[in-house]
């Protein structure tokens, strides 16, 4: 089974540590964030797919062709536009069900594990404060029925983490626009809802690195993801 990580950005929120560092390679404890995602994906997962973009060669050099004991390929994402059209940049490479996550955050293997016994889902969490963040709605099955994004009601408090399980069909769909210049991977899943109900795991554990506060978390909380 394979496993597209996106990893491409640029890490504005990040400052000067991303000035020549791709904000996956920040370090965590010593070690890459990325290793740690590569590292906690489910064993079924044998492919590991990178989509690279800012300061690519330090990913493929510290990564090379195998890592953990997976295969690693990689694909750049020359333009920026969103996690819709970063996930379209594999349509021919990918089989089956296929499991996608960020590159940026912080997920539990059995988590994932939940997220992979579903053809289509989403993985949520329930969080206090869902204010910077795009939240799920679910109907009475548990099953996906809108996505709200910012600026959203704050009785609503389960979040998108970001991690996905797909299947081919995914890509027989249009990509959906959410601004200008960037398609909406999420968003594009929904018209699926004809066809497939989507399934929304809650997480037991996520941690988003998106800015340096969340990075110095990380350190504190990583022996809780491994």
């Amino acid at each position: 089974m394979q496993c597209v990580i996106l990893a491409a950005g640029r890490g504005v929120r990040m400052g000067e540590l991303c000035d020549d560092t791709p904000k996956p390679m920040l370090l965590i404890q010593g070690k890459p964030k990325l290793a740690y995602t590569i590292e906690q994906l489910p064993d079924e997962i044998t492919e590991v797919i990178l989509i690279v973009g800012y300061l690519k060669e330090k990913i493929m050099d510290f990564f090379g062709d195998e890592y953990a004991g997976r295969k690693i390929v990689y694909v750049e994402q020359k333009e920026l536009n969103g996690t819709g059209g970063a996930i379209h940049l594999v349509k021919d490479m990918v089989r089956g069900k296929f499991l996608v996550v960020m590159g940026d955050d912080l997920y539990l293997k059995s988590d994932l594990r939940e997220l992979l016994l579903h053809d289509m889902a989403v993985l949520a969490m329930d969080v206090e404060d869902s204010n910077q963040f795009g939240v799920l709605k679910t109907d009475v099955k548990g099953h996906l029925e809108a996505i709200l994004e910012r600026p959203h009601d704050p009785e609503y408090t389960l979040v998108n983490t970001a991690a996905y399980s797909l299947i081919q069909d995914f890509f027989s769909y249009p990509l959906v626009a959410i601004t200008e210049t960037e398609y909406g991977l999420p968003q594009t899943m929904m018209q699926m809802r004809d066809k497939y109900p989507i399934v929304v795991v809650k997480a037991e554990k996520w941690l988003p690195i998106g800015n340096a506060e969340a990075l110095a978390q990380a350190h504190q909380e990583i022996r809780n993801f491994i």
